[in-house]
């Protein structure tokens, strides 16, 4: 799990556009670019310039910069000197830059956004890529593989891992009467009692939340967890409409419902100390949620007593269920340095980059105190040697076991299937629950809205698809 990314930065729930806006944005910023074809994308001579520019990269913790170092030294030999333009993804940004021809060299960013930007031929194809730098996609998770691709056409390799696990906090769910076993979020009906048990009000104002069901952030996992996928898995069909997927909203917006609303339950989770020593679980303001795996290594510096206990999500027929996302390094068209960007990626992502970067970021974490947690990354053996080689018991025996259990859960994962309207597609389910969530409409209208909006974008960007 590596470290927490640079704020404002909540991947599952970035844009507050509209749910055309963020759409017409990119299509008025991308018309004019020549549709790439084929497989092998374009080979470009590097410039003269010697600058070598990232965007949408964070130097968080020696787990970044470590590798970054890597990256560096394979670059310098090049004859070029990064310049790292730290922060979050800035779409609006990164738009403007490849209209005006002069975007960055390569650049991290959600995987749920590639296909749409691959569709319209912002991005190079890797292809060329892969092979020249005897680049193995099957050292990957295949999920994470497939996220940050489209139409099986590779157009970014994975820089982070996210899975969602459970977190609760057992002091306060035995001060409710029960305990972390017993929250189990495939038994929907004991879950939304559990919610109400371990709830706590004063005056009318909610101060304690019993299960934050994580929406709009999370709705993929609780439509997953109904049977339900938002898309086909070839990315050109919308199912944002199935019945089950309705199903899932109306229930996941009951469990707010139940604890007093929307407004109540928003204003408590703003006002948590999210990476600070007086967080939710120090506070006792929460008793269980899905997390992304993360905030583990967030609790364990700033709250390293805390009563946590970790646990796997549950579809609603027991079976753990996991939604893993994450980051993943492209390369722009247009990029002044293509073949740099690839032995860049290269450098970032390799088994030995990632594995030499967790054994910096340990040491630096023990160093300080602190426990170390691990780290997931995509890379499947980088993977396996932190978990047996890098990573030791803690003596935190809450952290050691959510620690394996996020080792074991990036095995199991699921993602979104990628699709050529990347941005709209997110936009229309994240909108449509917050229509729900605010009062506007009832799942069922608001996801029928959102259905049409995301098939309409997904149709027109396949126009003149294969």
């Amino acid at each position: 799990m590596a470290a927490p990314p640079p704020q404002p930065r909540d991947r599952a729930l970035r844009s507050t556009t509209g749910p055309r806006s963020a759409g017409q944005a990119l299509v008025a910023a991308l018309v004019l670019l020549p549709a790439l074809t084929g497989c092998g994308g374009v080979t470009f001579a590097d410039s003269r310039s010697d600058t070598f520019t990232t965007m949408g990269f964070g130097l968080g913790d020696a787990l970044a910069a470590d590798r970054l170092d890597t990256a560096r030294t394979a670059l310098k030999a090049r004859g070029l000197t990064v310049k790292v333009n730290e922060g979050a993804f800035d779409e609006q940004q990164f738009l403007s830059a490849v209209a005006a021809g002069d975007p960055p060299d390569v650049v991290d960013m959600d995987r749920t956004l590639i296909g749409g930007y691959a569709a319209r031929g912002a991005l190079l194809p890797l292809t060329d890529c892969l092979a020249r730098e005897h680049i193995d996609t099957g050292d990957y998770y295949p999920n994470a593989i497939a996220e940050g691709s489209l139409d099986r056409v590779v157009y970014a390799l994975p820089d982070s891992y996210d899975s969602r696990l459970l977190l609760t906090n057992d002091r306060v769910l035995h001060q409710a009467g029960t305990e972390a076993a017993q929250v189990d979020t495939g038994d929907w009906a004991g879950l939304k009692k559990l919610a109400g048990t371990v709830a706590r009000h004063n005056d009318g104002k909610l101060t304690r939340i019993g299960f934050d069901p994580k929406i709009p952030e999370f709705f993929p996992l609780w439509a997953k967890a109904n049977g339900a996928d938002l898309i086909s898995a070839d990315g050109r069909t919308a199912e944002l409409d199935d019945p089950r997927a309705v199903q899932a909203l109306t229930y996941a917006v009951g469990l707010i419902d139940a604890q007093g609303g929307w407004s109540r339950f928003k204003s408590l989770r703003d006002s948590f100390d999210q990476f600070g020593a007086k967080n939710q679980f120090v506070k006792d303001q929460v008793g269980s949620y899905p997390m992304e795996d993360w905030y583990v290594n967030v609790l364990a510096g700033a709250s390293p007593d805390v009563d946590l206990a970790a646990g796997v999500f549950k579809d609603r027929e027991g079976k753990t269920l996991n939604w893993a996302s994450g980051l993943g390094w492209a390369i722009p068209k247009g990029a002044k340095h293509p073949e740099a960007a690839c032995t860049f990626i290269k450098n970032m992502t390799s088994t030995s980059s990632w594995v030499h970067a967790a054994r910096a970021k340990a040491k630096d974490v023990r160093e300080a105190g602190a426990p170390y947690t691990g780290d997931v990354t995509a890379n499947i053996e980088a993977d396996r040697i932190i978990e047996h080689d890098v990573w030791k018991p803690t003596g935190h025996a809450a952290f050691d076991q959510a620690t394996r259990i996020v080792f074991d859960l990036a095995r199991k994962g699921f993602s979104v299937p990628s699709n050529a309207a990347g941005t709209e597609f997110k936009t229309a389910w994240q909108n449509a629950v917050n229509r729900v969530l605010s009062g506007e409409q009832t799942p069922r209208q608001a996801l029928d809205q959102a259905q049409r909006e995301a098939q309409s974008a997904l149709d027109l960007a396949n126009e003149g698809r294969r």
